[in-house]
């Protein structure tokens, strides 16, 4: 029995890390292809491939609990709007202007903070000691970044124009967690990604056409870029939903989300050995602050 239950949390370590794992290349992507397609397409194209390859499993369920999403059409539009149509963007415009490390630990870190304070704000949620402790440690790790751990720069406080992007998609994802917590029971996960993911798509539609006459931005297409999408549409978008779905079941919310802190971590690993982006005495304290506020913000969770 001991043993079951053992297997059963060593496979939800696995699955959060692989889903982690798959995220932290979006800001990989994000970077690596800003040369060769914009930000709006990119986004475009990530959320078709999803959607198309999650519709021959998902549409029978999203089908069949069409009437649901009929009657919270509302939430659900914001749910995709900042979720997918919106987060995503800011990154990969994010990508044009700022390394990938800078996004990893950036965005992953700013938006539990965004998150939290809404919470407090609109769902009336009390913050523990643990929570306050970690969010100020965490705001301390991310003011030594965009610092680079200078109080004459600190003080000249400027946002770089990616800084202020992957902020702004920070902000937009802790909306999503904040509004995806109102998903209706009746909606199964499966059919809930598909529509999100269609939505998305749909709602980024408009301004994809917009950009091919107005901006008239060629995208560069080869296999590298091919491949990049079908990471994007398949790895991120689906199998890193579905494996994290899966590790929230065995190992609970609490503790699954903890596994977030290694995004930032694997994505530095992988800026340096893909992109040769150097990693400075400053990205690693800064990277030990807010996973470790990060941590600290959550023992209150695990101590229930």
């Amino acid at each position: 029995m001991q043993s079951k239950v053992s297997n059963h949390i060593v496979q939800g370590f696995l699955l959060a890390i692989i889903a982690t794992l798959l995220w932290s290349g979006n800001f990989i992507i994000a970077r690596k292809v800003s040369n060769t397609i914009s930000p709006i397409s990119l986004a475009f194209y990530r959320w078709a491939c999803a959607s198309l390859v999650l519709f021959p499993f998902a549409y029978k369920k999203a089908t069949a609990e069409l009437n649901h999403f009929k009657a919270n059409w509302k939430i659900i539009s914001l749910i995709a709007l900042t979720g997918i149509a919106l987060f995503n963007t800011f990154v990969y415009v994010a990508g044009h202007n700022t390394t990938a490390i800078n996004m990893a630990l950036i965005g992953t870190t700013s938006s539990p903070i965004f998150a939290t304070i809404m919470a407090v704000i609109f769902l009336k949620e009390r913050l523990g000691f643990y929570r306050i402790i970690g969010m100020i440690i965490c705001i301390l790790g991310i003011v030594l970044l965009i610092s680079k751990g200078s109080w004459q720069v600190l003080f000249s406080f400027k946002f770089s124009s990616g800084d202020a992007w992957i902020l702004g998609g920070a902000f937009s994802f802790a909306v999503y967690n904040i509004l995806v917590r109102k998903k209706p029971v009746q909606l199964s996960s499966l059919s809930f990604l598909l529509i999100i993911f269609i939505l998305g798509t749909i709602m980024l539609f408009p301004f994809f056409i917009l950009e091919q006459i107005i901006v008239k931005d060629t995208v560069q297409w080869s296999s590298a870029l091919i491949s990049s999408i079908l990471y994007l549409g398949v790895g991120t978008s689906v199998l890193a939903f579905w494996c994290w779905n899966l590790a929230i079941s065995k190992l609970g919310a609490g503790r699954t989300v903890l596994f977030g802190n290694l995004i930032p971590i694997f994505s530095t690993i992988e800026a340096i050995l893909i992109l040769g982006e150097t990693i400075t005495p400053i990205h690693f304290y800064s990277g030990i602050l807010v996973i470790g506020g990060l941590i600290i913000a959550n023992l209150k969770f695990k101590n229930k």
